[in-house]
């Protein structure tokens, strides 16, 4: 495993939506002339596009179709990688630490294990925030990784299979799910779920009337759903979700998760069978000051404007897990580039060319976030957007079958920067034509 010591050895940890085209990229250039040996580390196997997590938590995505297997990318691409969870980085030896590897019956599969690099790039995402709300680690599920989409569809399938069996009269709880959070991933999750759950009972659970005994609730502690969003993609949203009979809670702060459904600040309480939590987003809280690296509250690498870490010109930080200041948000007052996937897709292409300037001996150049706007699916009903908002100094509002295109236009970018032309116009002719003989939606 070990490298020349002529090449610039290059150890990327994560592989999410940037960290995983940042990879490819590299091996593709770098690694195929042989010029740099590019590492990536992940403590998952495959890679699924985070922004597709509802779908697969609905149960309405085949995620063999859309599923990436690192050792294979790594392969196809010139690249290695290595199975296993960062825990430290010494800056001054140049090294990665990594966590050992189990598996689910508790075997050793990895051994801990210390790469050296010369570039590192910290790209390990995001994870939820629960602001340590009561009740949420115990009775809450979370949207962070494809084990925890698939453990909510399991359950949900399973909630409406009980359901049908039992010859008692259904408990306040059952059949209804709690989403907290009002954000892109929980307003797409409640429409999605509108549908997924109809088709579920439409198999043979005629005992479950959907529409009487299925409730989907979102509860945001803002005023108004996806608050980070303009207005009018706020109020468009929630009238598509009232329409589906989602019950929407605005103004409404979480006290506590109970094992049977949502206690409010008021005093409230919300049966729920099922609750997800999907408000607020960090880095992981090992991240906080890691090898005395520059951290906000939110565990968040400061970067400088190359993408490089303020306190090491050899760490870079992309995607969710950095702080990176954008000056014209917030009309031109400043804040910082929003944890979003097109960030982590203009930053992996950015670094990836500053990476090949600092092997020339080049100055590095600074970057800037373009701002495409927002996109928000709301499954099969609508698709709802804003268009090149910060680029116009507004906000030019889309809907329907246009927004739907250019929601799967994103989708469409990251699986070019992982495969290519080729690939990408069969798989996705592929999976036109078998569309339309598989069920919509997935039961186990």
């Amino acid at each position: 495993m070990n490298s020349p010591l002529s090449k610039h050895r290059i150890v990327i940890v994560g592989g999410g939506a940037g960290g995983l085209e940042l990879a490819t990229r590299l091996g593709d250039t770098l690694g195929k002339r042989g010029t740099a040996d590019i590492t990536l580390v992940d403590k998952h196997r495959t890679h699924v596009w985070k922004p597709k997590l509802h779908e697969i938590a609905a149960g309405s995505m085949d995620m063999n179709a859309h599923e990436v297997d690192y050792l294979a990318q790594a392969h196809w691409h010139r690249f290695r990688f290595q199975l296993g969870e960062l825990t430290g980085i010494e800056r001054e030896r140049r090294e990665v630490h990594v966590a050992p590897y189990l598996d689910d019956e508790g075997r050793l599969v990895t051994p801990a294990r210390v790469l050296r690099y010369d570039t590192l790039v910290v790209a390990i995402g995001s994870l939820s925030n629960d602001f340590g709300t009561p009740g949420v680690r115990e009775h809450a599920l979370r949207l962070e990784s494809k084990a925890d989409a698939q453990r909510f569809h399991q359950r949900m399938v399973n909630a409406c299979i009980r359901a049908h069996a039992q010859t008692t009269p259904l408990r306040p709880e059952q059949l209804h799910v709690a989403i907290i959070g009002a954000g892109a991933t929980g307003v797409e999750l409640a429409a999605e779920l509108h549908g997924t759950t109809r088709e579920v009972v439409a198999y043979g659970l005629d005992r479950v009337d959907a529409d009487k005994d299925i409730q989907v609730s979102v509860i945001e502690a803002a005023d108004r759903v996806l608050p980070a969003l303009p207005p009018r993609m706020s109020t468009a949203t929630e009238a598509l979700l009232r329409k589906l009979g989602v019950d929407v809670h605005t103004s409404a702060k979480v006290a506590e998760v109970l094992p049977e459904g949502v206690r409010l600040a008021n005093g409230r309480t919300l049966p729920a069978e099922l609750v997800v939590w999907a408000a607020g987003v960090k880095a992981a809280d090992f991240m906080k000051d890691i090898a005395g690296l520059e951290t906000n509250r939110s565990n968040q690498l400061a970067v400088l404007s190359t993408l490089q870490t303020t306190r090491d010109a050899d760490i870079f930080a992309i995607g969710d897990c950095a702080a990176c200041v954008w000056p014209e948000a917030n009309g031109g007052k400043g804040g910082f580039v929003p944890p979003r996937a097109q960030a982590a897709h203009q930053q992996a292409s950015h670094v990836a060319e500053q990476i090949r300037r600092r092997l020339a001996g080049k100055s590095l150049k600074g970057y800037r976030y373009r701002d495409f706007g927002s996109l928000v699916s709301l499954g099969e009903y609508s698709t709802v957007g804003n268009m090149m908002g910060g680029l116009i100094g507004g906000s030019l509002m889309i809907e329907g079958v246009f927004a739907r295109l250019m929601y799967m236009s994103l989708y469409k970018m990251h699986e070019l920067a992982l495969h290519g032309v080729v690939k990408v116009s069969l798989d996705t002719l592929a999976r036109l034509i078998t569309r339309r003989t598989e069920p919509h939606v997935k039961l186990h």
